[in-house]
Parts: structure tokens; C-alpha cells; sequence
């Protein structure tokens, strides 16, 4: 067995050694109500579908977790042979109603010094990059369309050590992309030599949810792009309320409602209670 053989073969046992942690990402989406999620590659049921180029670079490995859901993952390990450029491209994306979007990446990269004989091969970093379209289908893969976002690097890259004490170490990086102009996007990863495997991506775009207040409703609200601007959102007073000043909210760009202006009162015959206005021949209810 070649030593390549041996390095793919630690790494493949290795994969169910991290797994375990990401059966917490299916419920991560649910608790983030200021996140609106594009892709969340966890909660994918069937295949991706992802393409890879060239077809011998990057390996598309599907494993179940404890609830008999597929995680979808992709390694590449060829650290071995100079000169690598393996891409691997995601599925048209729609952006929605995005104007900027959050793209998190979760995997796991090989310390190449811990990798005998592949000084000046082996690398640590690969890079991410969106090409944005309004076609969703027939699309064919020309590099040169495609938009550098940033060089990932991993703050923790796991050694042979680390594998053979059943420890590896997940990373987490976030980036951001925009101002987003087209109906949606691609993704695509390139390897240049690294041991990585992709664990996980999800895209999410951050908004300002429904909310109630001061007997006004304020809709969802995307922020803009330039996160030093606010968004200034005019409430509707609810039903049997009407205008003192002029309801106003805020929507920051991390999808939070800022300052607070006037409010509405509950007309003649109402009054509020627990954020209603209920008539006052409805007030014994609520004694």
C-alpha cells in the first residue's frame, strides 16, 4: 500500500469521529429567527449533486447519522502530486430576497508537516469563490467566470497524533458576499493541494422578522447592503388601533430591529391589553 493509500486510508476511518457533533447542526437553523437559509447542506435528504473537475478530485462521501439522516461531505487528499486544481461546484443557488449573503463553511484540514514526504505538495488553504447567473440550469463551469471570495485557512489542522487519539478538529469560517444583483449563484471550492474535508456549508442571508410593537406590526425587513445604514420601516397599527405618532422601527444589517418611534393607541371603546385592544364588553375574558 502506498503511503497516499495509507494517508486516505486514517482519513477516511477518521470521518466518524467528527460526525457526531453535526447532528446538532440539523436543529441550528430552526433558532436563528433573523437568518433566512438558502442551503444547509446538513439537511439535505437526497443526493447534492455537486460536480466535481476534474471527476478524480474531490470525493463525495455520504455517511448517516443517529437519525438515519444523510451528511453529505467532500475530501480531497492529493498532497502527494504538485500543481493540483481540483474544483468542486455547487447547484444554482437562489439568492431570494438577499442583497448580501453569509456563506459558513465547517471541515477539517490535514497539518501537512505531520504528512511524510510531501514538502513544497502539500498546502493548507483553499479558496472559495460565487459565480452569480440568471440561469439555473445548462450553466457550463469556466473558471474564469467565477469571483474570488477569500483563501480559507483552518485555525485547527489535525495531525496523525490527533488520529490516532480519535481527536480532529472541526473549523468554522464565515464570509460574506455582496452587493448580490442576479436571481442566484454558484459556489465552488478550490483545492491546490490541501487534506481537506468539507463537512458542511450553508448560505443564509440575515433579515429583520415580523414583530409587534407598540400595537403596531412591522413586516420582514431585508437590511441593506452597507451595514453602516439602517433600513426605516413604517409600522400598521393593529386592529382597533390607530396612530398617536407615527410607528417607526430600524432594521440593522445583523437583522435586528433598532430605536424605536411612536406608537399607536387602541381607539375609543378599546384598551390595551397584553399588546391587543380589546373591546371593553371582551374585558371580563381576560380578568
Amino acid at each position: 500500500m502506498s503511503l497516499l493509500s495509507v494517508v486516505l486510508f486514517f482519513w477516511q476511518q477518521s470521518f466518524s469521529l467528527f460526525f457526531l457533533p453535526l447532528y446538532l447542526l440539523h436543529e441550528a437553523t430552526h433558532l436563528i429567527r433573523t437568518y433566512f437559509v438558502l442551503l444547509d447542506t446538513t439537511s439535505v435528504l437526497g443526493e447534492l449533486g455537486w460536480k466535481t473537475y476534474p471527476i478524480n478530485g474531490w470525493d463525495a462521501i455520504t455517511e448517516m447519522d443517529e437519525h438515519n439522516r444523510p451528511i453529505h461531505t467532500f475530501q480531497v487528499c492529493n498532497v502527494m502530486e504538485p500543481n493540483q486544481n481540483n474544483w468542486l461546484r455547487s447547484n444554482w443557488i437562489s439568492r431570494q430576497a438577499a442583497q448580501k449573503i453569509y456563506v459558513e463553511l465547517r471541515f477539517t484540514l490535514r497539518d501537512c508537516n505531520s504528512i511524510p514526504w510531501v514538502s513544497g505538495t502539500c498546502k493548507e488553504t483553499f479558496n472559495l469563490f460565487y459565480h452569480e447567473t440568471d440561469e439555473t440550469h445548462g450553466v457550463k463551469f469556466k473558471p474564469a467566470q467565477y469571483t474570488k471570495i477569500d483563501t480559507i485557512a483552518a485555525d485547527e489542522s489535525f495531525t496523525q497524533m490527533d488520529l490516532g487519539d480519535r481527536i480532529l478538529k472541526l473549523n468554522t469560517e464565515v464570509r460574506e458576499v455582496g452587493p448580490m444583483t442576479k436571481k442566484g449563484f454558484y459556489l465552488a471550492f478550490q483545492d491546490i493541494g490541501a487534506c481537506i474535508a468539507l463537512v458542511s456549508v450553508r448560505v443564509y442571508y440575515k433579515k429583520c422578522p415580523f414583530t409587534l410593537r407598540n400595537l403596531a406590526s412591522f413586516p420582514d425587513t431585508v437590511p441593506r447592503v452597507d451595514s453602516s445604514s439602517l433600513v426605516e420601516v413604517r409600522g400598521a397599527c393593529i386592529d382597533h388601533a390607530e396612530e398617536r405618532d407615527t410607528p417607526k422601527l430600524f432594521c440593522g444589517a445583523d437583522g435586528d430591529w433598532l430605536v424605536p418611534l411612536g406608537r399607536c393607541v387602541c381607539s375609543v371603546g378599546y384598551e390595551e391589553i397584553d399588546g391587543s385592544c380589546v373591546g371593553f364588553c371582551f374585558r371580563s375574558l381576560y380578568d
